[in-house]
């Protein structure tokens, strides 16, 4: 037989409540046909909420050995109260990427930027070196006399 840690609906129209079952996965979602209920989920309490998600940690660790499979959204319960191991995200295509046009344009500014930015230190120090060069001609005619 093969178990599943789900979800269960309870509540009201338009509020919403929902018991963490193991099930048979051959099962309707309320058939009332559930093997144990691990846990509660309200999503009507608010994310930061203790009360939000209440799992029995204990009979979770016992299912999950014996090779219950949990859902997407028990996954993410389970990784939030920390009994199993968060997926990584395969990147697979290039798509997060910018086009290759607008890449070319960000390369584009940043070299004029870096460009701009070198001659304004050039311009600086040029600078810096005509205002000290007058007052050390003028500090040796000094000393001179």
């Amino acid at each position: 037989m093969a178990t599943v840690i789900r979800l269960a609906r309870f509540g009201a129209k338009k509020r919403p409540y929902y018991h963490i079952v193991v099930t048979d996965s051959r099962n309707a979602r309320n058939s009332g046909n559930v093997l144990e209920v691990v846990g509660k989920y309200d999503p009507m309490q608010a994310k930061d909420s203790d009360k939000r998600v209440v799992l029995k940690v204990d009979e979770v660790k016992a299912w999950l050995a014996k090779g219950a499979q949990p859902s997407d959204r028990v996954y993410k319960f389970l990784v939030k109260a920390g009994l199993a191991k968060a997926k990584a995200i395969p990147v697979q295509t290039k798509k997060h990427l910018q086009s290759e046009k607008t890449q070319m344009k960000i390369k584009d500014k940043a070299e004029k930027l870096a460009k701009i930015a070198a001659e304004k230190a050039a311009a600086e120090e040029a600078a810096k070196a005509a205002a000290e060069v007058p007052a050390e001609e003028a500090s040796t005619e000094a000393v001179a006399e």
